[in-house]
C-alpha cells in the first residue's frame, strides 16, 4: 500500500482506480497478482474499497499479462476502463503522445483531463464499473466526454487538443530543422573535399531548361508533380535558366507543395482500398526519403562523377553502403523499400537531364545535384 500511495502521490483514501491500475502495472505481473488480496483489504480498511468489478478486472488483466496472452491494446483498454485515464486515440484520431515523449503543454493538458475525469466520476457522470464490463454505451459516452473537453476552450482561451497538436508540430519542425542543418553542413564538407569541382555545362543546362519549360506547360504527369515540387502553382516560373532548373531539382529533394489541381488527394489517401495515382505515389515517395538518404546518394554520385549508373537499385546500394551516414545493416526488404522510393526520383531526374535514357549520371547532373540539394536544405535567407 505504501508503494501504491507513493506511486500515485496520494493517500490511500484518495487513491483512484487509475492510480491502482498504474501502480499494479509498474511491477512484475506476478508480484502484482500476489499483492492483490492484501491491497484490496488495505483499501477497505482505508474506507476506499473501489469496487468488485475493478478488482475482478485487475485480476483478469494481470493474469493475461502473466500468461503472455494480453496485448498492449488489452492493457491500454483496461487502464482506460478505470474512468479517469484519457483515451490514447479518440474517435476523431487525436492521439496523446507517449508519457515519456510529452512536452510541457501535453503533460499539463493530460493532467487537466485526468482531474476533469475524476470530477465527472465523483459526480456520477462516468460509470467505471460499466466501462470495466465492456458496456458499449458507457464507452461511447466516455469517448464523447473527452472529445468535447479536447475541443472546448479553457479559461485562458487555449483549446486543449489544438494546444497539444501545436506543441507536437513545433517539436517535429525543430527536429527536422536540426537534421536538415546537419545534412547541409555534411554536404558542403563532402563537396568541398572533392578532388575536382564540377564545372557548369552551359550547353546542357540551356537545352535542359528549354525542354523543362515545354514540359511544365503540359497537363498531367510529370509536369504537375514538377510544378508542385518547385512551388510553381503559387509563384511564376523564373526567366533565368539556371534558376529555373535548380529550383525544380531542389523541389524534387524537398517538395514545396502538393497537387493543387487534384481536389481529391486527401480522399484518395484516406481510401485504404484504393490505388494512388502516379502523381500522388511520386510525391509520397519523394516526401518519404530522409535527409540521410539524400545525402548518402548524392555524395556517392558527386564522388564518382559523370558516367556512373544512378538507377534506383544502384542508389539504394549507395545509401546502404555509405560511410557518410550512420545506418544499420539492411536486409533485402530495406533495399527494396529504398529502391522503390528512388524509382520516382530517377524517373523525374530523367526529365531534367540529370540522368540519360540509360539512367547514367550526366555532367549536368554531376554539377547540379549538390547545388540543388544545398538549395533545398538552405533557409530562404541563405
Amino acid at each position: 500500500m505504501d508503494f501504491v500511495c507513493a506511486h500515485a502521490g496520494r493517500p490511500a483514501t484518495a487513491i483512484t482506480r487509475r492510480d491502482m491500475a498504474r501502480a499494479l502495472l509498474a511491477v512484475p505481473s506476478g508480484v502484482a497478482l500476489v499483492a492483490l488480496p492484501d491491497l484490496r483489504r488495505a483499501m477497505m480498511s482505508a474506507g476506499n474499497p473501489l469496487s468488485l468489478a475493478f478488482w475482478d478486472s485487475a485480476k483478469a488483466t494481470l493474469s493475461s499479462i502473466e500468461s503472455g496472452v494480453a496485448t498492449v491494446g488489452d492493457v491500454q483498454r483496461w487502464i482506460e476502463s478505470t474512468g479517469t485515464e484519457p483515451i490514447l486515440m479518440t474517435p476523431s484520431y487525436f492521439v496523446w503522445p507517449e508519457e515519456d515523449e510529452r512536452g510541457p503543454v501535453a503533460a499539463e493538458m493530460f493532467a487537466r483531463l485526468v482531474a476533469y475525469l475524476e470530477e465527472r466520476v465523483e459526480a456520477g457522470e462516468i460509470d467505471p464499473d460499466a466501462l470495466a464490463a465492456g458496456d458499449r454505451d458507457a464507452r461511447g459516452a466516455y469517448e464523447d466526454l473527452q472529445e468535447r473537453w479536447l475541443g472546448t476552450p479553457l479559461p485562458d482561451g487555449r483549446v486543449p487538443g489544438f494546444a497539444v497538436s501545436d506543441e507536437q508540430d513545433e517539436e517535429l519542425f525543430a527536429a527536422w530543422d536540426e537534421e536538415e542543418a546537419f545534412a547541409l553542413s555534411e554536404l558542403r564538407r563532402i563537396v568541398a573535399g572533392l578532388p575536382k569541382q564540377p564545372e557548369l555545362p552551359a550547353a546542357e543546362l540551356e537545352a535542359a531548361a528549354v525542354r523543362l519549360r515545354e514540359l511544365l506547360a503540359l497537363p498531367g504527369y510529370p509536369a504537375n508533380v514538377l510544378r508542385a515540387c518547385a512551388g510553381f502553382e503559387e509563384r511564376p516560373i523564373p526567366d533565368d535558366d539556371r534558376e529555373l532548373w535548380l529550383t525544380v531539382v531542389a523541389g524534387v529533394a524537398g517538395p514545396v507543395s502538393d497537387l493543387s489541381e487534384n481536389g481529391g488527394v486527401l480522399e484518395e489517401f484516406a481510401d485504404l482500398d484504393g490505388e494512388l495515382s502516379m502523381e500522388d505515389a511520386a510525391l509520397a515517395n519523394l516526401c518519404a526519403i530522409q535527409h540521410a538518404d539524400w545525402l548518402a546518394g548524392v555524395a556517392a554520385l558527386a564522388r564518382l562523377g559523370p558516367g556512373v549508373l544512378a538507377s534506383p537499385e544502384r542508389m539504394a546500394r549507395f545509401i546502404a553502403e555509405s560511410e557518410d551516414i550512420d545506418i544499420d545493416d539492411q536486409d533485402d526488404d530495406d533495399l527494396d523499400a529504398t529502391e522503390g522510393l528512388f524509382f520516382s526520383v530517377v524517373s523525374l531526374w530523367g526529365y531534367l537531364g540529370i540522368v540519360d535514357e540509360d539512367e547514367v549520371l550526366t555532367p549536368l547532373g554531376w554539377w547540379g545535384l549538390p547545388k540543388a540539394l544545398e538549395r533545398a536544405w538552405s533557409a530562404p535567407a541563405d
